[in-house]
């Protein structure tokens, strides 16, 4: 039973490079020798982290003399992001997927089979030196689970068995590129009549010579008549904040593209920039030519480390075709130029601010929003940020047309989106979809096998019941519409899955990845899944469930970024959504079944009262 409509599935396959052009600092050409020395700081440390598997004290040392930086600060730096180690890491060091698609995926026993295999614990490296086993949240492969990364290259779809081999080949001598494998990252589904937007046939270049017919002024006055928004999820109009941002007189403007796709569940930039980056990067480009900025950064999220290659291929390619350097594209005094950086594994940096600081050398923390960083962004310039998929669309919507693309969609949300399906279905993978589809068809193509809860957009989204599923993905305003809008992903669950168990996956996430600025959002998400932990072993009450609602109250209205604002959406909705499912959670005579002895709490509560 395929669920294709319009077409036959597009298969674009991507082979690894089998080198380690990645594994060294990303090219800076020579439009960004200007920066001051301290941005090149997240990519020495990565440096010293693929080289030596840890950064050493002589490592910070140094470092601090160069950047003329106290030791502290720069260790403060190195132990905000997840994948820098300050003890070996591992001749291989491997990370283990443990969000929550994962877990019923498998994770268990893939850990174990880990363990066993290598010798050593989660969490350490194995007596000889080897093996480094660490686990991670979401490495945007939740299409392709249970998944690994070793070296950071992608291991996929894991048994015991193939983990099994996998360990054995290791301990031969062959390296993680020859033995990996790469997603294939195929499109599930595009729209009929041939309305896909984002994977027509491309030509490099395409989308840039449209702009021999286009000033500045025509790009803004496209994007504006076409309502495109920012597709990471806060739907802000591209154009405002384009032409924003092409108001403020800078010499130096910068266009970033932020692929750091850290939701769990999401994985649809990962699928665009391996099939198509070339069109993100016109779609950068065109922001150059519109905002006046000379200078693109693409900030790639560290679990993707295993795409750097092949982007850095397309950047060559494309200064190769005159479509970077100077006089773009044969425009006279139109002059642009794209870099990479690399994050090392840090949720919080997709704020787009937190993201800002740590291309400077900083931690990851998010900034007070004295500015928006159209007015003072990247080094205190002017800057554009938007995501991967929302440049995609730029390029294409240049390319084709307002008025062909004003054909896709509805009234109010024109165009295609494209969605991350997995969890419980037969078909998940990357979906591109017009807007206005209902949930109800969604499930189906993707053969959604008994859907009873369903999380859109990540943790940090909204939580669905199956009775709506005959509301509308769009963009329209939520207050006045019964719609629902989607960033980028669909994680499905049937009926036999616990909600709590869930719940408490996104609020480890939380807790986890909360960058501990704000105190309620740092203590907050830690009794927060407390009370959770209460709820799974059957012994909250009614008071448990008040002081999740004050609890999310406080982190919504103090929170300094999205991480806090959104942490407790999922566990709100759903106690709201299943009220039913709640009564029976709660410590009482008539759910024994769910009750448990918790070990932990037991634990605590005798080492504080023990004589």
């Amino acid at each position: 039973m395929i669920f294709i409509i319009g077409q036959q599935p597009l298969h674009l396959h991507f082979v690894l490079p089998v080198n380690r052009l990645f594994m060294s600092s990303p090219i800076r050409p020579h439009f960004f020798s200007d920066e001051p020395a301290r941005s090149r700081l997240l990519s020495q440390l990565w440096d010293y982290q693929l080289r030596d598997r840890y950064i050493s004290p002589e490592a910070i040392r140094t470092l601090a003399e160069e950047h003329h930086l106290s030791e502290i600060e720069v260790e403060g730096v190195a132990s905000f992001y997840h994948f820098f180690h300050q003890e070996p890491a591992g001749k291989h060091t491997i990370y283990i997927n443990n969000s929550i698609i994962s877990e019923l995926k498998g994770y268990e026993r893939i850990r174990e089979t880990f363990e066993r295999e290598t010798g050593a614990r989660l969490g350490t490296t194995d007596p000889s030196g080897m093996f480094g086993l660490y686990k991670t949240p979401c490495i945007g492969l939740s299409d392709h689970e249970p998944a690994a990364l070793i070296d950071f290259y992608p291991f996929t779809n894991l048994n015991a068995l193939k983990v099994k081999d996998i360990i054995h080949k290791l301990k031969q001598g062959l390296l993680p590129e020859e033995i990996c494998d790469a997603p294939d990252d195929h499109i599930r589904f595009t729209p009929a009549e041939n309305h896909t937007i984002f994977f027509a046939p491309y030509e490099r270049g395409a989308a840039l010579r449209k702009l021999h017919e286009l000033s500045p002024d025509g790009v803004i006055e496209n994007l504006r008549i076409s309502e495109l928004a920012g597709r990471g999820g806060a739907f802000f109009p591209t154009w405002k904040k384009w032409n924003t941002c092409r108001n403020y007189k800078d010499t130096t403007k910068y266009i970033i593209c932020n692929a750091d796709e850290g939701e769990p569940g999401t994985f649809k930039d990962r699928v665009l920039l391996s099939n198509q980056p070339g069109s993100v990067f016109e779609g950068m480009i065109i922001a150059g030519y519109t905002v006046g900025a000379a200078y693109g950064i693409i900030y790639l999220r560290g679990e993707y480390r295993w795409l750097a290659g092949k982007l850095q291929q397309e950047i060559e390619a494309f200064r190769e075709a005159g479509l970077l350097g100077t006089n773009i594209s044969g425009i006279n005094g139109f002059d642009f130029d794209i870099r990479l950086e690399i994050g090392a594994g840090a949720y919080v940096c997709g704020e787009e601010t937190a993201m800002l600081e740590s291309m400077e050398g900083k931690r990851g923390e998010p900034r007070t929003k004295w500015f928006y960083p159209v007015e003072k962004g990247y080094l205190q310039h002017p800057t554009v940020v938007n995501n991967v998929e929302t440049f995609g669309a730029v390029a294409r919507l240049i390319q084709m047309g307002t008025f062909e693309y004003l054909k896709r969609g509805i009234p109010g949300s024109p165009g295609t989106k494209l969605i991350s399906i997995s969890g419980d279905c037969m078909y998940p993978g990357l979906y591109e979809i017009e807007w206005g589809m209902t949930i109800a068809e969604l499930l189906e193509h993707c053969g959604a096998e008994n859907p009873y809860y369903i999380q859109v957009s990540g943790p940090s989204g909204e939580s669905v019941s199956i009775k709506e599923k005959f509301r509308r993905i769009s963009m329209l305003d939520l207050m006045a519409q019964k719609d629902i809008r989607c960033g980028g992903s669909f994680m499905i669950f049937n009926k036999s899955r616990d909600i709590v168990h869930i719940l408490r996956n996104y609020s480890s996430f939380f807790k986890h990845e909360s960058c501990g600025v704000c105190t309620p959002c740092r203590a907050g998400n830690f009794i927060i899944q407390r009370k959770l932990d209460r709820l799974e072993h059957g012994l909250a009450d009614m008071d448990d469930l008040k002081e999740l609602r004050e609890w999310s109250r406080i982190l919504k209205t103090t929170s300094r970024c999205g991480l806090g604002k959104t942490a407790t959406n999922a566990i709100i909705q759903s106690i709201e959504k299943f009220p039913d499912y709640f009564k029976t959670r709660l410590a009482g005579i008539d759910n024994s079944m769910y009750r448990k002895f918790d070990e932990e709490a037991a634990i605590t509560e005798y080492e504080r009262y023990k004589p």
